[in-house]
């Protein structure tokens, strides 16, 4: 007959490997799913856009923003993370730029990415926040920029820029994904407010 420590081993190594094929065949399905997130942002006004003191441009804008994002959440997704995106290119490379909202499932942020002749590639953060579950993933805010838009030079007058929202989903097994919605058709004024 064999020992208790080598019955409560052999038990130990089975029940070892069907919980890792669970997780497995768990974590292969969620690719099944195809989430379908709507989004919705309106720039309801230019609180301020003026040039600092030491020549940066910076803009504070309010925000209306209503997003669907429970397509995403199944039942491995632990939490998601949001944040708002903005970018824009310089009139030197291109007169489009491009901006936008972020939505990541874990902890969201809002960031700014633009290009000007300095720097091929400028981020900066608007706004971010965690939807921990299915239940708070379908909302609507009216919110400020939680972070300063600000340009290092004076970049930003006249630009056309796009609002696009990021997330980045955290599964409970597997590996993270990440997608976006681009929301066209925004534009800062010729002149400083």
């Amino acid at each position: 007959m064999h020992s208790f420590g080598y019955r409560a081993n052999a038990l130990l190594t089975f029940s070892v490997t069907i919980l890792a094929i669970m997780c497995t065949m768990g974590s292969l399905s969620d690719n099944f799913n195809n989430p379908t997130p709507t989004s919705e942002v309106q720039v309801l006004n230019i609180n301020w856009f003026q040039k600092q003191p030491n020549g940066n441009d910076e803009v504070s804008l309010t925000l209306n923003v209503s997003a669907n994002l429970q397509s995403m959440f199944t039942w491995n997704t632990k939490q998601a993370r949001l944040f708002y995106f903005g970018p824009y290119v310089s009139d030197i490379l291109s007169s489009e730029g491009i901006c936008g909202i972020f939505v990541s499932i874990m902890v969201p942020w809002s960031a700014a990415e633009y290009e000007t002749p300095k720097n091929n590639l400028n981020q900066v953060s608007l706004w971010d926040g965690i939807i921990p579950s299915k239940e708070h993933a379908k909302f609507w805010m009216h919110t400020t920029n939680k972070y300063r838009f600000t340009d290092q030079g004076s970049n930003l007058r006249g630009k056309d820029f796009n609002l696009t929202l990021h997330w980045h989903v955290m599964p409970k097994t597997g590996k993270m994904f990440e997608d976006k919605i681009v929301m066209t058709g925004y534009r800062l004024p010729q002149e400083y407010r």
